[in-house]
């Protein structure tokens, strides 16, 4: 009996707390409400929606931990521009433990990048030009480092994205930067002490920044996709991959 009470009482609740979670989802993806705006009251909502407060609070909540709402004593919650890197936390947890995961991300990637690549052959500035010089040298200075190394060749790619100038691009390519730091570094000690290392590591990506440089965009476009396949090769070389 006690048993069949718990079950009673926890599955409206839960149904309650999704249609509070989905109703606040649609607000601010329809534009219901705006940045610097207020929600109703916990209790309008509860009202409006049928369900418990607790259901709402608990929403509510969930909304405050990534970002999207933030709530102050006494003071109904308003609505706020979240953070990506909090957003990327929450995407890597999402997906850290899925098989094969970073073979996933490299090919979500490869779009991502050569999208970027032709926005950033038309719209980089003399300042994006300068960032990813300085990645280059990075790069350069950390060849012998495998950790340093992964970093380094991870923030080349980052500027790249960057020089794009397109936000949207950013945001996502920034949600996957933990899972990418991984690959990289992993990819850096696979082709340790290779005598092509160098060519692959400075000389081939100064070839992508050289055609966005000069705005060849399908030059960039050929580049980075030979490049994502010497990093695959190398992987198919690598003693015990299938």
């Amino acid at each position: 009996m006690t048993i069949e009470c718990a079950s009673m009482t926890t599955e409206p609740e839960t149904s309650g707390y999704r249609r509070v979670l989905a109703h606040l989802r649609d607000l601010l993806v329809n534009g219901g409400v705006e940045t610097g705006q207020r929600l109703p009251s916990e209790r309008e909502l509860a009202i409006i929606l049928g369900v418990s407060r607790p259901a709402v609070r608990e929403a509510v909540r969930a909304m405050e931990m990534i970002g999207v709402l933030e709530t102050r004593h006494g003071r109904a919650s308003t609505v706020r521009i979240p953070d990506a890197a909090v957003l990327g936390e929450f995407f890597s947890l999402a997906l850290a433990q899925q098989p094969a995961i970073i073979d996933d991300i490299v090919e979500v990637r490869i779009a991502l990048e050569r999208q970027a690549l032709r926005l950033a052959c038309a719209r980089a500035t003399a300042d994006d030009h300068r960032l990813i010089e300085q990645a280059l040298d990075d790069i350069e200075a950390t060849i012998g480092d495998v950790s340093r190394g992964g970093h380094a060749d991870l923030h080349f790619h980052t500027q790249l994205v960057a020089a794009a100038h397109s936000p949207a691009l950013s945001t996502i390519y920034g949600t996957i930067t933990h899972l990418l730091e991984r690959s990289h570094v992993e990819r850096r000690q696979r082709i340790a002490g290779s005598p092509m290392a160098r060519e692959f590591l400075v000389d081939h990506h100064r070839k992508v920044y050289d055609a966005v440089r000069t705005g060849d965009v399908l030059l960039a476009d050929d580049l980075i996709l030979s490049h994502f396949a010497i990093g695959a090769a190398w992987k198919i070389q690598e003693p015990g991959a299938a």
